[in-house]
Formats: C-alpha cells, structure tokens, sequence
C-alpha cells in the first residue's frame, strides 16, 4: 500500500522558500570596530550586515528591518547603547529583537545598566572573532558560526 499524498507537500511548491541570511545590524561609532566586525560575520557567516553611526540612525534602521541581531556599542554620540535599546524595547515594532552590547566597560554596574535596559548579552571588548561568530549564531539561531 502505497502511503497516502501529503496535500501540504503535493502539487505547487510555491509555499517553500528558502531561509533568508540572517540580518544583522552593527551600531558603532568606531568605523575600524564596524569594519572588524562586519569582516568577521558577513563572508565566512553568511550574514547580511548593516551599519549605523550611532542610537538615531540604529532606530530608524531597525524600524526599516528585519533583523536578527543588533550588535551595539554602550558610547556613541546623539544616543549612546543604553538609550538606544530602551527606546527599542518600548518600541512595540522592534521591542523583541535580540541585543547584543559591546563594551569596554567591565564593571559590574556597567553590565547591570545593560541589562535594565533590556540587552540580551553583554560582552567585554576586545571580542574574538570566533567569541563574535559563537555568540551571533546561538543569538539567531543560524546552525553554524
């Protein structure tokens, strides 16, 4: 008996797609830092990667989406890291993205600010690259770093 067909699955494939990049969005003030990380994830990761000078142009970015991962520096001018990801997190379009703060901040009650505001993760710079691909895959479900 031959198994019975699948009317999800027969007939017009039109319904699967294949899985987009992931998206990131990499907000620093640092040009050289951007540079660094963007060269660490988008050829060897696959992701797609975008960037913004500082918290304003993230948020308009970010409302433009998708992402899949915001990577953010905690000192920018016009809106530093903590105001930008508490603006996110009340901001009901984007307020579930996933965050990752970078810093050279290492104190306990630079990590707590972090993570009042609503950051994901905190990581101390200076970030290795494999420490930067780990964590942006287990942060977006990619299946490899």
């Amino acid at each position: 008996m031959s198994p019975s067909p699948n009317p999800i699955t027969q007939g017009n494939d039109a319904h699967i797609r294949p899985r987009r990049p992931k998206r990131l969005l990499i907000v620093d003030d640092a040009a050289l830092v951007r540079a660094y990380y963007r060269q660490a994830l988008e050829q060897p990761g696959g992701y797609t990667v975008d960037e913004a000078f500082n918290g304003i142009e993230a948020l308009e970015k970010a409302l433009s989406g998708p992402y899949d991962l915001i990577l953010v520096d905690v000192n920018m001018p016009k809106m530093d890291g903590l105001t930008f990801v508490r603006t996110l997190r009340t901001t009901e379009e984007i307020a579930c993205l996933p965050v990752m703060m970078t810093s050279t901040l290492n104190r306990d009650k630079d990590i707590a600010a972090a993570r009042a505001v609503g950051v994901n993760l905190y990581l101390v710079k200076p970030i290795s690259v494999d420490d930067l691909r780990l964590f942006a895959a287990i942060m977006t479900g990619a299946t490899e770093p």
